[in-house]
């Protein structure tokens, strides 16, 4: 199945290898979520999710990693004792390094050979790794003989640091599987919210007639952070806030907003309009990057009514570095419908919230009727946490005169009664399995992100002044406002204070 699809009928029977099965990403998500679609029925009880990684266990001591980490990040009401044994039943542990050719092959290739014939079974080979192992583990897969018909591989963003590095990862993996069983996962994409806006935009009539420049003034996109590093340093430094959320996430998001009605919900089609959104970026780079873009590094400062200290003091040893853990810029689209349309973008940590939203600010009305002209309504789509949709609209005071006051046209998506929104890596751990590629990221995708993206990084290392900096607990540098300023524009914040 191509389409977009949320039918919570069991999958087919299948075997999950997850290599990088003792990492974080596996232990805070994967696990938790495969756990949630066993635990209302998802996944068959002959399945088997299979562990490897360089760590010395057995399936014993592997299982009781994995309940921990089910104690840790499952709501204590989705647990049950007799549910999470039937789970863990599944699990199994091979010791294996999955970038090395040498090594225990031989026992992942006997656990996944014994049982029902490999032909009745999809095998999704997850890649929770570095992302430059990718190639190597997807060769070894391959050269084993591992890898089947009906085989996928998935792949944890990032696909590369820039536009060479993630040619060669998705050449690497691109040699030994075909790309339709390549699923580069965003976990943004399986956000209700921002699937909702396919709905909001497509489904209703009214607002798929307003969805151009001439009813737009700008659009808005957040994704606000109030942590630090909490241990990711290492990472973290070697990426910033650019490549760990603009490339990504931010873009993905963007295509959404920005593209044109697509021939079906089928899979190609809505990423062929996708990847016509992100070819039609005007570039940012040496030449106007200062101009458009904002870049921030965080001090002291104060949040959540407590002191934490600057970036270079959370890293080891307090390295001196210019790593970015804040970026606003604005993007423009060079397309008919956008033209003259900014798109601002802006991702950080240490915010005054944690938040991700996408605000539509529509153009201010002429003088008529009820005298002075009436500020453009506001369509905020609150991705997290309490995902709802908001559009502000005036209505007649009560009374006898045609005094007007603004109400809240608000959809709480998840009230009442509606739906139970369920983490991100749910549907797409799963949509794996059912061969479904509507909400992963292909290739051509990836690469124009890079392609646009790659200036940027290009030009900010020829800028010895480095970052501005901002108070931990505030929404970014000033260079940030000044960068909505310059078009008479303001951050939402700005505007509701």
């Amino acid at each position: 199945m191509n389409a977009i699809s949320h039918s919570l009928e069991p999958v087919d029977s299948f075997d999950y290898v997850i290599f990088g099965a003792t990492g974080d990403l596996t232990m805070r998500k994967l696990l938790p979520a495969l756990y949630r679609r066993f635990a209302e029925g998802q996944v068959p009880e002959d399945s088997r999710i299979v562990g490897t990684a360089r760590s010395p266990l057995d399936d014993a001591s592997y299982r009781e990693r994995a309940r921990k980490a089910l104690g840790e990040h499952v709501r204590a009401d989705e647990l049950d004792d007799a549910t999470v044994d039937r789970f863990l039943g599944l699990v199994h542990y091979v010791s294996l390094n999955g970038a090395e050719s040498t090594g225990n092959w031989d026992a992942l290739k006997s656990l996944l050979a014994s049982g029902a014939p490999a032909a009745d079974r999809v095998r999704v080979f997850y890649l929770a790794t570095a992302p430059d192992l990718y190639g190597d583990i997807a060769r070894n897969v391959d050269e084993k003989g591992l890898r089947t018909d009906t085989s996928r591989i998935v792949l944890e963003k990032p696909i590369g640091t820039d536009l060479d590095t993630a040619r060669k990862v998705n050449e690497g993996v691109g040699r030994h599987f075909p790309e339709n069983s390549i699923f580069r996962i965003d976990h943004y994409l399986g956000k209700e919210a921002v699937q909702n806006i396919i709905a909001l935009r497509f489904a209703n009539p009214m607002l798929e007639r307003m969805w151009d420049r001439d009813s737009i003034e700008y659009v808005q996109i957040t994704a606000a952070e109030t942590v630090g590093l909490e241990g990711r340093g290492g990472y973290y430094d070697g990426s910033g806030a650019l490549r760990d959320m603009i490339q990504n996430h931010l873009l993905q998001v963007l295509t959404v907003v920005a593209m044109e009605r697509p021939a079906s919900l089928d899979a190609d089609a809505l990423r062929d309009e996708k990847v016509r959104v992100l070819k039609s970026l005007k570039p940012l780079d040496r030449a106007n990057l200062r101009a458009n873009v904002s870049r921030g590094q965080y001090v002291q400062g104060t949040t959540g009514g407590k002191p934490v200290p600057a970036y270079r003091e959370e890293l080891p040893g307090e390295t001196p570095s210019n790593t970015e853990t804040f970026v606003a810029l604005k993007a423009e689209i060079d397309t008919p419908r956008w033209q003259g349309v900014p798109f601002y973008l802006r991702s950080g940590k240490r915010m005054p919230e944690k938040l991700t939203e996408v605000v539509i600010q529509f153009r201010a009305g002429e003088p008529g009727l009820f005298g002075e002209a009436r500020p453009g309504s506001r369509l905020v789509i609150r991705v997290q946490p309490n995902e709802s949709v908001t559009l502000p609209l005036f209505v007649k005071h009560p009374g006898n005169s045609f005094g007007l006051e603004e109400v809240d046209a608000l959809s709480r998506l998840g009230e009442p009664r509606r739906v139970v929104f369920r983490d991100s890596y749910e549907g797409l751990m799963l949509d794996a399995v059912k061969g479904s590629p509507a909400l992963f990221v292909r290739k051509d995708e990836t690469e124009a992100a890079w392609q646009w993206v790659t200036p940027i990084l290009e030009g900010w290392r020829e800028d010895t002044a480095g970052p501005d900096t901002y108070e931990a607990g505030t929404w970014g540098p000033e260079s940030a406002r000044e960068l909505l300023r310059q078009a008479g524009h303001s951050w939402v914040e700005d505007i509701a204070a």
